[in-house]
């Protein structure tokens, strides 16, 4: 099976970074499925732990999700006692998600998990490549918060 890697459309960049996500999205799930949690469960983990208490409506942006999908993925987490909701002072309405020390538990083991999968994805690269591709993906996906984007050309 050949890959087009001279592909240079307009989708070309963007269908790449859809196979790369399908690819590092399976070896996730194979290494999360035996502690019961889903990918979607351990992008808000990152963001509680990253960030601490968040407002809910502030994590589906943050994990590049919906509002409903959001709903659904901190209901399971608040099941499963790794994350709770708690009022905000000051706005009745309004809720920030918190995780327990169960649900930090979960994510250092998820992470420990992940972690020999994770470099195997990238062990083809050589070295100082993962570092690279990790650098540009982050300039990428979050293009306000690089630094060049506060340089004077």
């Amino acid at each position: 099976m050949t890959h087009e890697t001279s592909a240079s459309g307009p989708f070309a960049l963007g269908l790449l970074l859809r196979q790369a996500h399908w690819r590092a999205a399976a070896v996730m799930t194979e290494a999360f499925r035996p502690l019961g949690i889903e990918l979607r469960h351990f992008a808000v983990l990152v963001v509680l732990v990253d960030r601490g208490p968040t407002v809910q409506r502030d994590l589906a942006p943050a994990t590049g999700s919906d509002k409903a999908g959001i709903m659904r993925v901190v209901d399971d987490l608040e099941r499963m006692g790794l994350a709770v909701r708690r009022p905000v002072p000051g706005d009745r309405r309004v809720r920030a998600v918190e995780i327990t020390p169960e649900g930090r538990e979960l994510f250092d083991a998820a992470q420990a998990a992940a972690e020999p999968l994770a470099e195997r994805l990238v062990a083809h690269l050589k070295p100082g490549e993962a570092e690279v591709l990790r650098d540009l993906l982050t300039r990428f996906a979050y293009p306000a918060e690089s630094p060049s984007s506060h340089s004077i050309d």
